[in-house]
């Protein structure tokens, strides 16, 4: 019996903390399960699916695997970004105040590269995102090795009744025609007997006549 064909990937996207994200994975599900979701994002309007050439082009060619770019940039997505320059310039000062998502966007001019702990957090994060974009990858896997197991038994309890309606209609059928066959015999018997017992009729009749009509022309004369 030929595979059941994959579901195709589609292309998933989403801002989570400091980061958009996106991801090529069979369904919204399995984006949700590898970002890590607690709730559902797209019912949210905070993810959707993406048609971007570029960011499609990025996540087919790596599919399960969460990508990122520092949130609000125009970047490529990739599994190694780094935290957001602002902010990690922020966090670099002692006594330096948080600043908002509007704030980081807004501010000019830095450049300063980050520091060796956050790419080694951000690596952290996308190991552990791989995982679990992995991981669900692989339940989705197996769900759908579920279902096909499910349907094709369905369908083989199924193939198993019509068969045996099937052969229950041809049992019938041929028991119908031999019974039709052996009585369309007896009326061929019987038709035959009648011929043969209607040519006798007509062979006595035949002579019986010939005698009365001799004795009546004798009685004329």
């Amino acid at each position: 019996m030929p595979a059941r064909p994959k579901r195709k990937l589609k292309t998933y996207q989403t801002s989570l903390g400091f980061y958009d994200q996106a991801i090529a994975a069979p369904s919204m599900k399995a984006a949700l399960e590898a970002w890590g979701a607690n709730s559902n994002l797209f019912h949210q309007g905070a993810a959707k699916e993406t048609e971007d050439r570029d960011i499609v082009a990025a996540t087919m060619a790596r599919p399960g695997v969460v990508l990122r770019r520092p949130v609000g940039s125009d970047g490529p997505f990739t599994e190694s970004a780094a935290l957001p320059t602002d902010l990690a310039e922020g966090e670099a000062r002692p006594g330096s105040k948080s600043k908002t998502k509007t704030e980081l966007k807004s501010r000019p001019g830095s450049t300063k590269p980050p520091s060796k702990a956050a790419n080694k957090s951000s690596g952290k994060i996308d190991d552990q995102a791989a995982r679990k974009a992995a991981a669900a990858f692989a339940r989705e896997e197996r769900w759908r090795e579920a279902e096909r197991r499910k349907e094709e038994a369905v369908r083989a309890k199924e193939r198993a009744r019509r068969d045996k309606a099937v052969a229950l209609a041809e049992a019938a059928l041929d028991k119908a025609r031999r019974e039709h066959d052996a009585k369309a015999q007896e009326i061929d018997a019987d038709r035959a007997a009648l011929d043969e017992r209607a040519a006798a009729e007509e062979a006595r009749w035949d002579k019986q006549r010939a005698k009365l009509e001799q004795a009546l022309r004798r009685a004329r004369e």
